[in-house]
């Protein structure tokens, strides 16, 4: 309730927009993103959904876009989400691969990083940058950190492309 008052106090509505990714479509409509309709549902994909798949996702929600062929444009998705919905700032939950665009295209600003006392890993394990990420030292994105803060054995870390 508080946050809801926060939200609007600020001039933002009570709550936030959702905005699920998938270039080719598949999301499940039983999952639970889709039982609780209380704010703007946008879904962006690609051209490569099918058009049936599209036209399902359009009944569950608010609105459906395509940007690209077979990946996401995600300058152009952005650019949309500003000029009609007012987006200013986005937090992306994604995984691995979402968030190696997101670095390779320049479009991260901040990168909120929580550091947990656990081991976790293998060959297989996913990563902060999945998909082509950067395979060379000397291509890697540098951050400069910004801001960090330690809660227990946590240790919350803000960085900005530096």
């Amino acid at each position: 309730m508080k946050y809801r008052r926060l939200r609007k106090k600020r001039g933002l509505a009570e709550y936030n927009l959702r905005i699920i990714v998938s270039g080719s479509g598949s999301i499940k409509p039983r999952a639970k993103i889709f039982q609780h309709k209380f704010s703007p549902l946008i879904i962006l994909t690609t051209h490569r959904a099918p058009k049936k798949v599209v036209e399902r996702l359009r009944i569950l929600a608010t609105e459906v876009k395509v940007f690209g062929k077979k990946e996401i444009n995600f300058v152009a998705a952005l650019r949309w989400l500003r000029k009609k919905w007012k987006v200013r700032r986005l937090l992306c939950e994604g995984g691995g691969e979402l968030n190696d665009i997101f670095f390779r295209k320049g479009l991260v600003d901040e990168l909120h990083l929580t550091v947990c006392p656990k081991i976790f890993g293998g060959r297989d394990a996913p990563t902060i940058v999945d998909g082509k990420g950067f395979s060379r030292l000397a291509d890697a994105l540098p951050l400069k950190l910004k801001s960090m803060r330690r809660f227990g054995d946590e240790m919350y870390l803000v960085f900005t492309p530096a």
